[in-house]
């Protein structure tokens, strides 16, 4: 276990506890991908909160426990071994500072591009026991989730009766798909306790840039998303389902419609938190504008047209909290 002392806590930041609001789980829509109103549900879903859990979304249990179980076993080793997979740039171990411009968090990860040859050429420095296992563990669970997510997409397209369906799964299918997966460790912070009312930041707030991701976690709290009141709200893990972010090149791909939600993660005092990310993203490629089949007679795009080679760009050179797409919004006429 690691143990964080005071003067190491100096160096993370701190917010104030959130408090209980009632009835949480109420607050986040949670959509049945075999209900027939799921294409509707979810198009909801995506304009009011850019957030949603799913179930009954066909991801086999036994592929996601068993890359927890990967996940767990590299993470519990000894920090030297850890290291031996990094440092990240982009890709690889990464420990408590993410990206490059001075963020930091109370979070400890591993970072993978979707390409299945480069999971297993980057399972060789990771798990130096069995790749081979942790390969395969992540390649399994990429494929599924991928598969979910992109029948997620299918039904937007179905509930804003836009065509064709795969118009925007197919950017997730595509060869060149600039796709990315996360594993996320926040290690337990005892020292917590003693700072009553205080929580401690493990990932720092932030939107997803790419299109849409999906997230799965061990059956331990800490992320939060931010309503359009104000509030951030807790929310409840359940390590049997997915929850779904919608991304800023979504936002613009549907001219504002659909919000990319902001979230964050707290790190927690005595347990620690495993999730999974799959974040999927375009082709480097492909032109991120309001769909035509979207768009209204006489309706003005809110954004200038980029690539998403030029976003992820722009995106690199910010901070966590910035507001990445302000760069790309038309300004308002006079």
């Amino acid at each position: 276990m690691v143990v964080l002392s005071q003067p190491v806590l100096e160096d993370f930041s701190l917010v104030k506890a959130c408090k209980a609001i009632g009835g949480v789980s109420s607050v986040i829509p949670v959509i049945d991908l075999s209900d027939p109103e799921a294409k509707n549900l979810i198009v909801e879903a995506c304009e009011e909160y850019g957030f949603f859990k799913v179930v009954n979304h066909g991801v086999p249990m036994e592929f996601m426990t068993k890359l927890e179980a990967e996940a767990v076993k590299f993470f519990n080793l000894p920090q030297f071994e850890k290291d031996r997979a990094g440092p990240a740039n982009p890709f690889g171990y990464g420990n408590k500072k993410i990206g490059t411009n001075g963020d930091v968090g109370w979070v400890e990860y591993l970072l993978f591009s979707t390409n299945p040859d480069f999971i297993i050429q980057k399972s060789l420095s990771v798990s130096r026991g069995n790749p081979q296992l942790f390969s395969c563990a992540v390649n399994d669970y990429v494929r599924y989730v991928r598969e979910m997510v992109c029948q997620v997409l299918e039904l937007v397209a179905d509930g804003l009766k836009i065509g064709p369906r795969n118009v925007l799964s197919k950017l997730l299918r595509d060869e060149n798909s600039d796709s990315f997966f996360r594993l996320n460790h926040y290690p337990p912070c005892p020292e917590l306790q003693a700072l009553r009312g205080r929580s401690l930041i493990g990932f720092g707030e932030h939107t997803d840039p790419q299109i849409m991701s999906a997230v799965r976690s061990n059956n331990t709290s800490g992320l939060q998303i931010y309503l359009r009141d104000g509030t951030w709200v807790s929310v409840p893990p359940d390590p049997y389902s997915f929850f779904i972010n919608v991304g800023d090149s979504l936002q613009v791909m549907t001219n504002g419609r659909f919000k990319s939600v902001k979230h964050r993660v707290l790190a927690g005092g005595l347990k620690s938190r495993v999730s999974m990310i799959y974040f999927g993203g375009p082709p480097l490629s492909q032109k991120i504008s309001p769909l035509d089949s979207l768009m209204e007679k006489g309706e003005e795009s809110l954004y200038n047209e980029f690539t998403w080679c030029e976003y992820k760009k722009s995106a690199y050179k910010t901070r966590l909290s910035d507001n990445r797409l302000s760069l790309f919004e038309k300004a308002a006429a006079p």
